[in-house]
C-alpha cells in the first residue's frame, strides 16, 4: 500500500493545451495553464475562486465579471470583487535547480491559512447543510474548454 497517492492531470504540453475526456464530465480536465484568483466581497468575505488562462488579464477590483461553472453551462453568476487575491506563486520554473523565490516559513504559512479561514462565509463552514464553495472559470476559459471538449469527444454512430 502506498503511503501517498496522487493523480497528475496534464493540461498543457509545450504551451499547447491538452484535455482528458471522460464519460464522467467532472473527471474531464480543464485545459491550458491557469491562474487562480480568490474574489472577495465588499464585506471582506470569499465569494469564489476564479480560474483564468495565464495569458489573460487578472480580474480587476470593481469590475463586473461573469463567472461560469466549468461543467454546467446553466450555472453562472456575475461578481464584482472588492478585492482580488492571486492564489498561485511560481516557486520553481521548469528544470531550474534554484527556487524562483524563497519559501515562506511555517509561521508565515500558518498565519496565511488562519487569515484565509477568517474570510470564509458562515454558510460554507456550518456543519449542517454547508454551501459548497464555488470554483468558477472565466468566460474565455469556458468557451475554450467547451470548444476543445466538443472537438475531442467521440461521436457515436447509430446503426439500425
Amino acid at each position: 500500500q502506498p503511503a501517498l497517492g496522487c493523480v497528475y492531470k496534464l493540461v498543457e504540453i509545450n504551451n499547447k493545451p491538452t484535455i482528458k475526456v471522460s464519460n464522467d464530465l467532472s473527471k474531464t480536465t480543464i485545459p491550458c495553464a491557469k491562474q487562480p484568483y480568490r474574489l472577495i466581497s465588499a464585506h471582506g468575505l470569499m465569494l469564489l475562486d476564479l480560474l483564468v488562462p495565464t495569458n489573460h488579464a487578472a480580474p480587476e477590483i470593481g469590475e463586473r465579471i461573469l463567472c461560469r461553472h466549468p461543467f454546467d453551462h446553466q450555472k453562472k453568476a456575475y461578481v464584482t470583487p472588492a478585492k482580488v487575491i492571486p492564489l498561485h506563486k511560481l516557486v520553481y520554473d521548469g528544470g531550474a535547480t534554484e527556487a524562483v523565490q524563497s519559501r515562506p516559513s511555517l509561521d508565515d504559512i500558518k498565519n496565511y491559512v488562519e487569515k484565509q479561514l477568517r474570510l470564509v462565509r458562515y454558510d460554507i463552514l456550518r456543519s449542517l447543510n454547508p454551501t459548497p464553495y464555488k470554483v468558477s472559470v472565466s468566460p474565455q476559459l469556458f468557451s475554450f474548454f467547451v470548444g476543445l471538449l466538443e472537438s475531442n469527444e467521440p461521436i457515436r454512430e447509430l446503426v439500425a
